[in-house]
């Protein structure tokens, strides 16, 4: 909930041009929510790091320190990097997007601003961060919002759950730990939780991403790993969801890690994942038999991508039926 006596969500308005504030205050004053100004980048650091503050506003170019600059230390803080970022910018070069991925931040809204869709995002964001100000009292509320970015595409029903089930199963296969398998377990339904993050219109795109597209859509692991940080019963988890994209030849993402640097737990789920998606209806192909798909999962073995022994074992758990499909 927020942290403000009238329990209104409070929003941070970072810009040094007066009007330009005046503007945003007045969209958003009529949607009940509480203002509060800054008209530098270090009055709105000070403003962030004082608790009450449920989603920032920014603007780019701000004097004594940009927005950029303002995300970065925000993001870099466990005790504000959940705090949701807008960076809103007359910037428009593809560049200047991409440094406020990597400085962390939430969204952008480009000026103009459009009435409509800066409250879209707002109240999107918002209810983010509802979710995640009670993560360390509530892990359900982990997999409720999991569950809901499944439940955005109707070719993926059900994915969460084989994901945890199989795994697990997997895990235990293997004789890993009971730690393990409750990490694996957990990592089969939130293990994409950070794409709650990225728009629908990238998230649910038909066709290919762009580059830019494709470098907020690898975020996700980041972000996921972020949201589920502060759970210290979820410290297990947080390799599966931050590594669950790596690939053994090191072309995978977020951190590029190479063979057995890449986490088991991550390789284990991650195997799952492949098979469990070749099996899988998809708008642009029927689901492949288990022997294809696994064919398929052996080619890109070859490529150096996954761990042709785990492929192994998942094979051989599948032809024991052992493995849960759903």
């Amino acid at each position: 909930m927020p942290n403000t006596k009238d329990q209104l969500p409070t929003i941070l308005i970072a810009d040094d041009i007066e009007s330009n504030r005046a503007l945003l205050t007045e969209i958003l004053s009529a949607e009940r929510y509480r203002i509060v100004h800054a008209e530098d980048g270090e009055e709105a650091m000070e403003l962030l790091e004082g608790g009450d503050v449920d989603l920032a506003l920014l603007d780019v170019m701000m004097p004594h320190r940009s927005g950029f600059a303002v995300c970065r230390e925000l993001k870099s803080n466990p005790d504000t990097r959940l705090i949701p970022v807008v960076l809103v910018t007359s910037l428009s070069a593809s560049e200047d997007r991409m440094q406020g991925i990597e400085s962390g931040a939430d969204d952008f809204i480009n000026k103009p601003v459009n009435k409509e869709e800066l409250l879209a995002r707002v109240r999107s964001l918002l209810k983010i961060k509802q979710f995640t100000d009670e993560l360390e009292h509530a892990e359900t509320v982990l997999f409720a919002l999991a569950l809901s970015i499944e439940a955005k595409d109707p070719y993926t029903e059900g994915h969460c759950d084989r994901l945890s089930q199989s795994s697990e199963a997997l895990a235990k296969r293997l004789n890993l730990t009971e730690e393990e398998r409750i990490a694996l377990r957990r990592g089969g339904v939130i293990h994409d939780i950070g794409k709650v993050a990225v728009p629908d219109q990238i998230l649910l795109k038909p066709g290919p991403l762009t580059p830019e597209e494709r470098k907020i859509m690898e975020q996700h692991t980041v972000v996921g790993a972020g949201i589920c940080s502060p759970l210290k019963s979820f410290r297990s988890v947080l390799p599966i969801i931050r590594h669950h994209h790596e690939k053994m030849d090191g072309s995978g993402y977020p951190d590029g890690l190479k063979g057995d640097a890449i986490p088991l737990t991550a390789r284990i789920l991650q195997s799952v994942d492949i098979y469990d998606a070749l099996t899988t209806d998809r708008p642009y192909r029927k689901a492949l038999a288990p022997e294809r798909a696994f064919a398929v999962m052996r080619e890109e073995v070859k490529r150096g991508w996954w761990d042709g022994a785990l492929v192994d074992e998942l094979e051989a758990m599948v032809r024991s039926a052992a493995l849960v499909t759903g």
